[in-house]
Order: structure tokens, then sequence, then C-alpha cells
């Protein structure tokens, strides 16, 4: 069948050409369109608790992730020509359109009580008006009377100082947050500058999208790198422009192809997905040697050009077919996790090494049947010293030093079984960044005197409209639970809450000059008095009466309770704890939200902090999936390929040995199961079962050939095989290798823990695996 394929596509080879250069064309045009995602997350599904959580929470209260913040540390914040500067900044920053709202010390209000109407107002603590030492000091003692703002807007015990801005969402979702980023940074650096002030800059969009840039730039620079490494190695390999040219066309279409599939399928460029153009390059250079290897040791045999390409075609394409069917499966089963992010990844990766297949299989035969016959610079790799010594090693140690071999692979093992029952499972919001980098040194100063800058947030639910006013609310229940609870929690930062804001109200009105009348009163119903007030301005509102000062009250009210009255929420931030602390503070904050509210509230739980709790989840839970999965579909190719059991054992050995040899490197180095390292073991599974694929078709295709035995076939077999295993191992080594050069702590690790298992894969299946087959096999087992 083989055979007749490759006559039908060296005979028909303008048609195929000009339908694969159709194909690319259209795919071209797809590519154009693809764009870069600018969502953290969607590893979440959406009939998650904590996804339906986000939602409803985001319908009553707005998205609680889109606040960026500002902070600084200095003892002369309060000096007049200081402040004026941060005024400055504060001014320019809110003149940006997508800044929304801003809470910062310059707009901070006080609560004064009209004398007339006993009413209370909205009136900045900070006039436009101030130029003076004395009128500053002033405000700032009246600003520091207010515990309203203490461990929010500044910390006293670190002279620590913050900003919040919130950015419109449409802008967040759109390419446009580069540029207000940028503008925001451009801002606080003069800022920075005049003052000699270190500005610190944070929140979830400002890391989302530095994130993404950095994804964006580093996908140019790895594709760029791999197609420069694979120039390199095929010329060194081959010593051939018109084999590195070829072999890189056909990576070049591969890479099109992937990003065209991207498109079509709907999806964007994120961390991940940013990886596939590289993988093509990467996985496709190996099926070109393979083709590249059979083609001119058949014309060093002596064959003619068309009858070598016969021969590439009908040897090496069921080979080279299945060895891509596997390295795609290996990306393919996370299509068939719960994992959004990873089902795009899979999906698209998947199908992208299939192609590759394709594109290699009609681009290759075509264009050398038009291509001279190679010279004999072309042809001297095949005698390359230095491997067939290594070949010739293989050889010693499989003929006569299998025990040894198979004592220190037991060794190996013991100690890789050992070291992967270190393994832990955590990880944290940023800890793919470089301690060095200034997004994660930015991220912990506001762990060190804010408490961080992770959303959490509380929603309580009265069960019925107006249910704030119901005589089951005690508003004493509420503030129990901020200061009973919530505060045991010393990686929470300080709540908010209603309970605030009639503390807020209750100062005001008590004409507290000092923080003593900072509390609940301790008669009357204090939400029936805040009801009463939202009331009030929303009748000022419908009646095109209100002002700023109403504006400011409607907002500080309006932050803590919906519209219908129904539901309340205590908002805050936390520190990027990890997700196995972060799932004990939850879990804690459930239990003890069941005692303290019973079954007169409904209390449930969302912000950013929680979702990546679930979505490494379901990360992580997606690598046992795709591990089970790939080795299961694996296994079926070979049992369909070989039809033979004990070969689908000796096969799946020297396989499942590297992946725990990784595992045990992972547990003794100290890295963390996390979702940025679950690709390595199906990624690398997928790809090492190619050797094994490669060596055994071989292997089988002498025995078929009759009269001869079972250890000269597996010997003959390395003879004819080592050196192409030998290159491609080495090509694709070299190709991870290239991912270490990323900042991200995840494609690093892809980088160096695949080019291990690889490697580790290269001597199991040309040392281990023979000695299996000697032992284990007869050649009437096989034939």
């Amino acid at each position: 069948m083989w055979k007749s394929i490759a006559e039908l596509v060296v005979k028909y080879k303008f048609i195929f050409l000009a339908l694969l250069l159709a194909a690319t064309g259209f795919m071209a045009y797809q590519a154009s369109k693809v764009q870069l995602s600018y969502e953290f997350s969607k590893a979440i599904p959406t009939n998650n608790i904590y996804y339906k959580n986000q939602q409803d929470f985001k319908q009553k209260f707005g998205d609680e992730g889109n606040t960026i913040v500002v902070g600084v540390q200095t003892n002369s914040f309060f000096e007049i020509n200081h402040f004026l500067a941060y005024k400055k900044m504060i001014t320019s920053l809110k003149a940006l359109p997508a800044v929304k709202e801003m809470l910062c010390i310059p707009t901070s209000f006080q609560l004064i009580k009209d004398p007339f109407t006993e009413k209370l107002l909205a009136e900045l603590i900070f006039s436009d008006s101030i130029k003076s030492q004395e009128e500053l000091d002033n405000a700032k003692d009246v600003f520091l009377s207010l515990p309203f703002y203490k461990n929010i807007l500044y910390n006293p015990a670190t002279n620590a100082y913050l900003l919040a801005m919130r950015i419109d969402n449409n802008v967040m979702a759109s390419e446009a947050r580069t540029a207000v980023v940028d503008s925001i940074l451009s801002i606080t650096q003069i800022y920075q500058t005049a003052t000699k002030t270190e500005v610190h800059t944070s929140g979830l969009p400002l890391i989302r999208t530095l994130v993404a840039n950095r994804v964006k730039a580093e996908m140019k620079f790895f594709l760029l790198a791999s197609i420069l490494l694979s120039i390199v190695i095929l010329l060194l390999f081959f010593r051939s422009f018109s084999t590195m040219l070829l072999s890189l066309a056909v990576v070049i279409i591969g890479v099109i192809w992937a990003l065209g599939i991207l498109q079509l399928f709907g999806y964007k460029i994120t961390l991940l997905t940013a990886l596939i153009p590289s993988l093509v390059v990467v996985i496709g250079i190996p099926n070109c040697i393979y083709f590249f290897n059979k083609y001119h040791t058949s014309i060093r045999a002596g064959m003619e050009k068309q009858k070598a390409i016969v021969e590439m075609v009908s040897k090496m394409g069921v080979v080279t077919l299945f060895c891509n069917i596997t390295a795609a499966i290996g990306f393919a089963v996370f299509a068939l996790t719960k994992s959004e992010i990873l089902k795009e990844f899979g999906a698209v990766a998947g199908l992208s090494i299939f192609f590759i297949f394709i594109i290699s299989f009609i681009l290759l035969p075509a264009v050398l049947s038009l291509l001279p016959l190679p010279g004999k610079t072309a042809l001297k790799y095949l005698d390359t010293k230095w491997i067939n010594a290594l070949i010739e090693k293989m050889q010693v140690w499989v003929a006569h030093k299998s025990k040894a071999v198979l004592g220190i692979t037991a060794a190996v093992l013991l100690l890789a079984i050992i070291g992967s029952l270190r393994l832990k499972n955590v990880a944290f919001i940023v800890d793919d960044l470089p301690k060095t980098d200034v997004v994660y040194k930015d991220l912990k100063f506001f762990e060190e005197n804010f408490n961080g800058v992770m959303p959490l947030e509380i929603m309580i639910d009265t069960k019925k409209p107006k249910g704030i006013i119901q005589p089951t609310i005690d508003i004493k229940t509420l503030a129990f639970f901020e200061d009973s609870v919530i505060s045991n929690f010393p990686e929470i930062g300080k709540p908010l809450s209603v309970v605030d804001g009639v503390k807020f109200s209750y100062q005001a009105l008590s004409e507290g000059a000092d923080s003593s009348t900072y509390a609940l009163p301790a008669f009357g119903n204090p939400l029936l008095d805040l009801h009463r007030s939202i009331r009030q301005l929303q009748l000022r509102k419908e009646a095109g009466e209100m002002d700023a000062k109403d504006s400011a009250m409607q907002k500080l009210l309006g932050s803590f309770v919906d519209s219908s009255e129904q539901f309340l929420r205590l908002s805050m931030s936390m520190k990027d704890v990890g997700t196995v602390r972060l799932k004990q503070i939850v879990d804690s904050l459930q239990l003890q939200s069941d005692e303290v509210f019973g079954d007169n509230y409904k209390v449930s739980f969302t912000g950013a902090s929680l979702t990546f709790l679930e979505g490494s989840k379901y990360i992580v839970n997606g690598l046992k999936e795709s591990i089970l999965w790939a080795f299961g579909l694996i296994a079926a190719c070979m049992l369909y390929l070989f039809r033979n059991w004990r070969i689908l054992v000796c096969s799946l050995i020297p396989n499942i040995i590297p992946l725990l040899v990784t595992a045990g490197i992972m547990g003794w180095a100290g890295v963390a199961i996390k979702p940025s390292t679950v690709l390595v073991f199906s990624v690398a599974l997928g790809i090492a079962v190619d050797v094994t694929i490669r060596f055994l078709v071989h292997y089988k295709q002498l025995l078929s050939e009759g009269n001869i035995s079972n250890t000269k076939a597996v010997t003959e077999t390395i003879n004819k095989t080592a050196l192409s295993i030998i290159y491609t191992s080495l090509v694709l080594v070299a190709g991870f290798v290239i991912f270490c050069g990323s900042s991200f702590g995840g494609t690093f690790a892809l980088g160096w823990l695949t080019s291990v298992t690889l490697l580790t894969a290269l001597f199991t299946n040309l040392v281990l695996l023979p000695i299996l087959l000697k032992k284990i096999l007869k050649q009437s087992s096989v034939c």
C-alpha cells in the first residue's frame, strides 16, 4: 500500500503541490487574523460553583479583578512638595479615559453632619486649595483620625501608601490595555523621578497585561530561535542547503497551519498555545531527518533516485505516520480534560503535529523527485565517527552487559520512585516569574505592606429583596465575623463591608474628632438607617438633584450593598499564598461562616484567588487524565501496529522509566506539580515513544523477511536505526532546551525536564529495549 501511495505522490506531484500551496495560502490568511488572549485563565468549567459565584458577583457588584494599585513607601509623603507631586500624578492618572474610579489619599473624603438637616454629606479632606505645609498638616490630622482608611490606603507601621484604580472592563478585554498600562507606568515614572521615591505597581490587570505581552514577545523569540537552531543542525547534519531549505519549508508551512487552526477554532494566543509554533518546528524536523536518512541510505546503496524516493516513503511512511500519531496523542489528550485552556492547547497542538506528517509526506517526495541526486558531502553524516563509536558501545552493552544495565536501571528507578514521592502539588499565581522580576517584587511589596492585592470576595444573600432591613439581620453578626473570624488569618488584608460604612457614618454623626467613635452604634437599627440613606440617594438621582457629594456617598454605600438591597459584600485582598494554604483558608472560612450565619443567610465565596485555586485543581487533575489517556491510546496504537502483547510490554517499559526518572528529578529538585509543569509528562511520552516505534518497526520488518534470528534482528536494528534515532533525539533535546531561555518558570521547566526525559528515553530505547527483546521475545512470537 505504502509503495503505491509513494508512486502516486511522485506521479501527480504537481497536483499535490498545488493543493498544498492553496491550503497553505488559506491557512496563512487565517493565521494573519489570530489575536492575543488577555484572559488570565480559562481553566474552570462554566458549571463550577466558583465560576457561577464569580459571574453572579459580577452581575451585582461588577468585576472585582480590574483594579490596578500603585504603592510608595516614604517618610516624606505629607511634606508639601512631595504631596503636591503625588497629587499631580493622581491628576494625570485620572485623566486617562480607561480609569473609571480611583481611591487614594488626595481624593479621600470625610462624612460630616449637616447642622440643619442632620444629613450626612461627603467632603474632601485634602482640598485643591492646599498650598502650605500648615494646611496639609491640618488635613493630615483629619485623615489619620478616620480608621476607615487605615491599612487600606496607608500602613502607619511601614509608612507605605496606596492608590487603587478601577480600569474599564472593555479596555481590559482589548489590545488597548497595553497602551493603558504603558501610560500608567509612564506617569508613575515621572513621579518617581521627581521625588526619587520608588513606585510599585500591581494588580491583576497589570499582571495579565505584562504577562500577555511577554508571551507575545517570547513566542516570536522561540519561533525564530527554533528555526535558526534547525538551520544550524540541518547544515551540520546533512551539509546540504537544498536539504536544509526543504526541511525548513516543511516546518514553516506547519507553523502557518498551526496558527491557521488556532484562528479557525476561534482560539487566541495564550501562554500555552504560544508554544505550539516552536513545538511544530522542533517536532517537524525529526520527520525530515527520518525521511532523508532513509533516502540517503538508499542512494548510497546504489538505488536509482525514483526508486529511492519510493523506498523512502514505503519504508518510512508507516513509521513517520505512527510517530506523528503518538506525538499528537501526547498533546491531543489535553483536549479531553475539563480545563478550557488545556483543551485549546491539546486540540490545536495535536492537529498541528498530525498535519506535519501530511505536509512532509507530500512535499518531501514531490520536491526530491525534482532535485538532483545528493552529492558525497551530503552523505558524509552517515559515517560520523563519534556516533558510530557510541553505537558500537551500545552493541557491547546489549550483548555483554545486560545484567549491569538491568541493575543500573533498577537502582535509578528506585531513586526516581523515592524522588517522586517527594513531589508537591502547589502553585502560586506568579510563581512562574523569577524572584528578581519587577512584577514579582512589586507584588511582594503589597503583600508586606497591605497583605496583598489578590481579590477574595464574600457575598451574603439575605434571601429576599430589601433583606438587609429584616428583623433577622444583625449587623453585629457581620462585625463578629470580620473581627473574630477573618482577622484570624494574617494572610488576608483588612475586610471592607457594610459594617465599615456604618462605623464611618456613625463617627460622622457623633461628630467624633478621633477614632474612638469609629464603632457600631449601641442603639437603633443601623441597617435600617443605611436603607433610608440608600433610598434618599436613589430619589435624588431620579430627580436629577444628585451632586458630587451625593455621588461619593452612593459609591461608598453601593460598594457594600447591591441595588436590590438583598446582597451584602465583604471585600478583601490577600497574599498569593499558594493553592495548598488557600484551600485551607477557604475551607475554614466556609465552615465558620456556616456556624456564624446559620440558615439565615446564604454565603458564597469568589474572587480571582479562588478561581485560580479551582483552575489549578482542574489543570493538575487534567495531568492525571491526560497521562492515562496518553498511555491507553499509545498502547492501542502500538498493539495495532505490532499485534503482539509481549512487544507492547517491551515497548512501554522503556517509555515509563523516563517519565518516572523525570518525576523523581522533580521531587529531588523541588519542582512542584502545578499548572505550568503538567505538560511535561504526556508531551514527553508522546515524543519519546517515536523512538520506540522507529526501532520496533525496523525490527519487525527484519524478522518478517525470515532467515534471521531474534538476536541478529536486534543487532541489525541497532545498526540501521541508531544513527537517525540519535540525531533526531539530539534535535529534539536542542529544540526543547531553547525553552530554558524563557522568563516563565513553567516554560523553563518544560524545556529542561522534557530534554532530560528525551535523553533518558534515548538510552532506554537503544539499550534497555534491545535487552528486553532478546530476553522476552522469540522469533516465532513476532512474525
